[in-house]
């Protein structure tokens, strides 16, 4: 039976500073969601109101539940969410030429954003139960190894080559983060350099075609350039404080594609200019700078891999995101934390968001057992 005085005593230990953080960037996301739709509630801010109103409750649970849990399960939670992601192979939805979602019915489910959280937890225990010794040597990273290229083989089968690289910013930050040596990661990096020519003539003519896009977007500025053309357009346009709430010209007269998910930050920008993604990026990084204080705050290394680890993929969806509408790296499918429509996107940031919360609410755990399961003390 469920100790209520001690959920009471992880309730007060939740730092609300940070969920109003988080309900004023979906705040905006609502906001956002109601602009895309020329001023309507429908067909999408009410429902990312509404899937937020829900996932909030999740990110609570997540909380509040003991990290000795978290621990004890995270290779059991990786290898329920690869096996999902193993399903859309042979009953996954087609959208846009990809085959990446499930259907459950009254909810359309995509895989690969929930596995993002398993990678996490199962990185965060395999580097949790070998020593840090251990960490520096190569035969001990086999393993996070073939947790990282598991998903990203069958993401790469659906496809989808921007959250199989995804995967890997992720993995490396998980790595980085354990104490993995510089000169593998440079080793790594300089012999992927090397076999670039040989990746890209492996990649599908449209993925090739969105690198040298990237490259040279003014090259067919009507055609695969088009978005990006038209995405720095209305950057342009909103200045400084922006044209106004529903006054976005790219953007409601349809210049600006996919304006509710992938470009929403765009049409931020053309809307309340400069300032506006200003303060949205400002909430961004105070939620980061909380989740790297909650990291090395956090008494045991699990807490920490944990949250340092959370803290990288949220950076990852934000930085992306960011950096692909400015014609900053190419066009891949990664949506802004809490403000791109898409419920299980927002589903796996809340549930990163409430590991980093559970953590903060753990964070003095040391050397504490339970049926065998051990939080060390972080080093």
């Amino acid at each position: 039976m469920t100790d209520l005085s001690d959920i009471g005593r992880k309730a007060l230990r939740i730092n609300w500073a940070v969920v109003l953080l988080i309900c004023a960037t979906a705040a905006v996301g609502v906001g956002m969601q109601y602009s895309a739709a020329d001023g309507a509630w429908d067909p999408w801010a009410r429902r990312h109101l509404a899937r937020f109103g829900v996932v909030l409750v999740v990110l609570f649970a997540v909380a509040l539940i003991d990290l000795r849990t978290w621990l004890r399960h995270a290779y059991t939670i990786y290898a329920l969410f690869l096996v999902a992601l193993a399903s859309v192979e042979f009953a996954g939805l087609v959208g846009m030429g990809a085959r990446r979602w499930i259907d459950l019915g009254p909810v359309t489910l995509q895989p690969s954003e929930l596995m993002k959280i398993g990678l996490v937890l199962a990185l965060a225990r395999y580097f949790h139960d070998i020593s840090f010794d251990k960490v520096r040597l190569l035969p001990y990273l086999i393993v996070p190894l073939a947790l990282v290229a598991a998903p990203c083989a069958l993401l790469l089968r659906q496809p989808d080559l921007g959250t199989a690289l995804f995967m890997i910013l992720v993995g490396a930050a998980m790595c980085f983060i354990a104490g993995v040596r510089l000169w593998i990661f440079g080793s790594v990096i300089a012999a992927s350099a090397l076999a670039m020519p040989v990746v890209f003539r492996m990649l599908r003519p449209y993925q090739q075609e969105r690198i040298l896009t990237f490259l040279n977007p003014e090259n067919d500025p009507h055609d695969a350039g088009y978005h990006i053309q038209q995405s720095k357009i209305a950057f342009g346009s909103g200045g400084l404080t922006g044209k106004g709430f529903l006054n976005g010209s790219q953007s409601h007269l349809d210049f600006l594609p996919e304006r509710h998910t992938d470009f929403i930050f765009t049409m931020l920008a053309e809307e309340f200019g400069l300032t506006g993604s200003l303060t949205l990026l400002v909430l961004y990084v105070l939620i980061l700078v909380y989740g790297l204080a909650i990291g090395l705050k956090s008494r045991n290394h699990f807490g920490s891999l944990i949250a340092v680890g959370v803290t990288s993929m949220l950076f990852c969806y934000m930085f992306i995101n960011v950096a692909m509408v400015l014609g900053l790296i190419p066009v891949v499918g990664v949506p802004l934390p809490l403000v791109s429509h898409g419920g299980t996107a927002m589903l796996a940031v809340m549930i990163g968001l409430g590991l980093i919360v559970c953590v903060n609410v753990h964070h003095d755990m040391t050397d504490l057992r339970e049926e065998g399961w051990q939080l060390r003390r972080r080093e």
